[in-house]
């Protein structure tokens, strides 16, 4: 078998840079993102995934992370894996998942179901990929319909950046929700990734 392949998601660059580096593994995969704005098309995650799999895998004999949970695409791409065991993904259905930690994140959930969450990349690009992405800077009518059952907005952040913590209060504001910050920090995904990781080497 090849060098294991990683498939991620651009949203996870410099979290998966970092742990990849802490764990001195940087060199020892090799790494390809999707653009991060396929959050708002993830319909076109998994044909997206098949590509780069022809282009970086195209005898289908490396072992493969898919840098990804299953991200609103439905179970398409729990459909992509069980075509073949070299294919695993990150466990969980989405980033905030595997950031924060199954126990943690559940508990998040329970407390308040209507729950809008920002990772640190969410939050830097909360302009382009929210705001923008569903079209409210042209229809700023349309947040109700968006947003109206939501109740508050949870930062989950990975890195001590006070900027980011703004950022996402600003957004919280605009959406008209209540902001809560819960620091989780790179364990938990360090863990996901890792483990991940033995999986498919």
């Amino acid at each position: 078998m090849g060098q294991p392949l990683v498939l991620a998601c651009g949203a996870l660059v410099s979290e998966l840079r970092a742990v990849l580096q802490a764990d001195d593994l940087a060199g020892s995969v090799d790494v390809r993102y999707l653009p991060a704005n396929l959050h708002n098309r993830p319909d076109r995650i998994v044909p997206e995934l098949r590509a780069l799999l022809a282009v970086h895998d195209p005898d289908g004999d490396r072992p493969v992370l898919l840098g990804y949970a299953d991200c609103g695409t439905g179970g398409e791409i729990d459909r992509l894996l069980a075509e073949s065991p070299r294919l695993q993904r990150l466990p969980g259905n989405h980033c905030y998942e595997f950031f924060a930690g199954t126990p943690v994140f559940e508990a998040l959930a329970e407390a308040e179901v209507g729950t809008f969450y920002l990772t640190d990349f969410l939050a830097k690009h909360f302009d382009a990929l929210v705001w923008q992405g569903l079209g409210l800077d042209r229809h700023p009518e349309l947040r109700p319909m968006y947003f109206g059952n939501y109740t508050r907005l949870v930062l989950l952040s990975q890195a001590d950046d006070p900027t980011v913590v703004i950022t996402a209060a600003a957004a919280a504001d605009l959406l008209g929700l209540r902001f809560e910050h819960h620091h989780v920090g790179l364990a938990a995904f360090e863990q996901a990734v890792t483990l991940t990781l033995r999986k498919v080497a």
